[in-house]
């Protein structure tokens, strides 16, 4: 499957559909599988940092979930298919894993937020099977405190739990420096950071209006609910900006995975 690195960060060039075939083979193979969805500010972080760059490249699945990045890589020839966000990813994930009887366990949100979006998920889901949660306010490495009892615990919760899938919901770059340290370790099938979707299952938060969706306006719709985004979403033209000007920003690369074997 090919990949094309923006400012390094190497993204599947492949639509939803391609990525839910994807998901299940990553499911089929065994433990520690890793889901990350870089968006046009995430790159941007990456550019400047390049230990955070590897570890995204890392990832058995890496999706460009912002319009930025389709937009600049159709700028410079390697045009991605689609946008493929980390929404819509679980929202599959949720499907499967019904359809399927792989366990998911909910890990984020402040507490009593991933214990509601359990409740709404299995309202509509009542055949999946809730391996657990728990809220993402706990002492640990994505708050500075590694190794932490809390954080302990939590991880001894996880391997108990038998749990098939794992949602991560800290924020970037919290739950992917997270998941990377311990995805070999909770003998979990696959591993998704996936930002607020945990906050939306649960209603605490509200995904843009389908046709701000559309019409790729998510990041306005944002800006217009909590203005003081403002600065974060000078992420976009800065990119575009950049992406004009370097002509080696986008690049097509060989898929490592499928030189290795796998498919």
């Amino acid at each position: 499957m090919k990949k094309i690195s923006i400012f390094g960060v190497e993204v599947q060039s492949i639509t939803l559909s391609q990525g839910i075939e994807e998901m299940k083979k990553l499911l089929h193979k065994g433990a520690g599988n890793t889901i990350y969805t870089p968006n046009t500010e995430i790159v941007m972080e990456a550019r400047k940092d390049s230990s955070l760059c590897k570890l995204i490249n890392q990832g058995d699945m890496i999706v460009a979930d912002g319009i930025g990045l389709v937009i600049g890589s159709k700028l410079r020839g390697h045009p991605l298919p689609e946008r493929v966000t980390g929404f819509d990813l679980s929202m599959e994930l949720l499907k499967i894993g019904a359809e399927k009887g792989y366990s998911i366990f909910f890990l984020g949100g402040k507490p009593g937020v991933a214990e509601k979006a359990v409740e709404n998920v299995k309202k509509d889901y009542p055949d999946l099977k809730i391996a657990g949660f728990h809220h993402g306010y706990f002492k640990g490495t994505h708050t500075g405190s590694p190794d932490h009892l809390e954080e302990k615990e939590v991880l001894q919760s996880i391997k108990a739990s038998n749990a098939d899938i794992l949602f991560v919901g800290f924020g970037f770059p919290k739950q992917e420096i997270w998941i990377d340290k311990y995805k070999n370790i909770l003998g979990t099938r696959l591993l998704i950071g996936n930002g607020g979707v945990i906050d939306v299952l649960a209603g605490e938060a509200k995904r843009a209006p389908k046709i701000f969706i559309q019409l790729h306006l998510e990041w306005f719709y944002r800006l217009l609910k909590n203005p003081s985004r403002w600065k974060r979403q000078l992420a976009i033209p800065k990119f575009l900006y950049y992406i004009v000007r370097d002509s080696n920003g986008v690049r097509e690369i060989e898929n490592r995975n499928e030189e290795e074997g796998f498919e």
